[in-house]
């Protein structure tokens, strides 16, 4: 999984899946442009990696917004002079006050596609010129096994990481001309922020009565995947470093699950 000297950008770098991916391609030798709506967590993760002998810089980047994230890839040519590789991992289960709600609302809807799937689109139509002009790019969108499976706690949610996965596959077919290969991973179960925010709703519609949110998604765990574990950040990390090498250079329009077998359940 040798991404060396490579120029990757990771949205929602600054936390969780993310934080992991841009530690596990500096690792792999890439420079990394860590983006974040944090931008206090894009830089923390940036400081990690720089101390640890990477090289990285952090960008404030807000995905519902095109002219952001044309900012995004104007700062990462501006310091690197090229974009190789990027991770569209930005995400979100829903709007505020989500956790309280039965359903998602029209908020809920609206916003989590705007991240989850307009946000893979505005950050890729920000870079994908750039790559089409040097006939070189690996993209790789950040979806889940929701997107596969549906999900009773949050249609929104599912529909939207459905949608991510197709997305993909419709990059992928229009940029393969241009030698640029867009695949996605699908996470399985992942002790995260966005996991807590899911066990704590559980709990409060009695699904999960009297648990703490870690006991709630360790049951969900337990009951759902066939491998009887969680997967952790740093294993769908590895995943999107194998996409964005080049031992990946036969595959373009995939979606891998890295899910313990949750999606086979």
């Amino acid at each position: 999984m040798d991404v060396t000297d490579q120029i990757a950008i990771v949205t929602g770098g600054g936390r969780g899946i993310g934080r992991a991916i841009a530690h596990v391609l500096a690792s792999n030798g890439a420079d990394v442009v860590v983006a974040d709506i944090n931008e206090g967590d894009a830089q923390a993760v940036c400081g990690e990696i720089n101390e640890h002998g990477g090289r990285s810089i952090a960008v404030a980047v807000d995905v519902t917004d095109s002219d952001s994230t044309e900012n995004l890839a104007a700062q990462t040519l501006g310091e690197f002079g090229r974009i190789d590789i990027l991770v569209n991992n930005a995400g979100t289960i829903g709007s505020p006050g989500w956790e309280g709600r039965d359903r998602p609302n029209d908020d809920d809807w609206d916003h989590i596609h705007n991240v989850n799937v307009h946000g893979i689109a505005r950050v890729t139509d920000a870079v994908v010129e750039h790559m089409k002009s040097r006939r070189y790019g690996k993209i790789v969108n950040i979806a889940s096994v929701a997107g596969r499976t549906g999900t009773r706690t949050n249609f929104a949610y599912g529909a939207s990481k459905a949608a991510a996965i197709n997305l993909t596959r419709c990059y992928a077919a229009d940029l393969a001309p241009h030698s640029i290969h867009v695949n996605c991973v699908c996470p399985g179960l992942v002790w995260t922020k966005m996991w807590e925010r899911i066990a704590s709703r559980r709990i409060g519609q009695g699904i999960d009565d009297e648990m703490t949110t870690r006991e709630s998604f360790d049951q969900f765990v337990a009951s759902n995947t066939p491998l009887g574990r969680e997967q952790t950040p740093e294993e769908i990390a590895n995943a999107v470093v194998f996409l964005a090498s080049d031992a990946a250079s036969g595959i373009t329009g995939q979606a891998l699950n890295v899910d313990g077998g949750y999606a086979m359940n």
